[in-house]
């Protein structure tokens, strides 16, 4: 029986996001975002070549509106091939690291509180 040995930081990418410039609306990862955040207590943003605009973008929504402070800013090249035998393509990459802040939670029940306030005015 061989025992594969697990890579520390593969675990860990279980709070990375990967953005994609697919038809999700924005809120869609700034949402999925603070979900990972209540859970792990910091989110990786992590989007390739047209994408990063879009990180770029949910970071800063998060930072303006008090929920995340910007741990670490990675940005590299990696080398993309669209099929196996394809010459690799260079594309830019960037990994943002956001933490929660300390007010991260009580926005977070005020943004809950609001909701079922919307709710039980919408069941009236």
């Amino acid at each position: 029986m061989e025992v594969k040995s697990i890579n520390i930081s593969e675990s860990h990418k279980r709070n990375r996001i990967q953005v994609s410039n697919t038809k999700k609306p924005l809120f869609f990862y700034v949402n999925l975002a603070k979900r990972y955040m209540q859970q792990y207590n910091e989110v990786e943003l992590s989007a390739l070549g047209m994408a990063i605009a879009t990180v770029v973008t949910v970071a800063e929504i998060l930072k303006n509106n008090g929920f995340a402070v910007e741990k670490k800013i990675r940005t590299l090249t990696v080398d993309m091939r669209d099929e196996p035998e394809a010459r690799p393509v260079p594309k830019a990459k960037i990994e943002i690291m956001l933490g929660k802040t300390d007010k991260f939670d009580e926005l977070m029940a005020a943004e809950a509180e609001r909701r079922e306030v919307g709710d039980s005015e919408e069941q009236n």
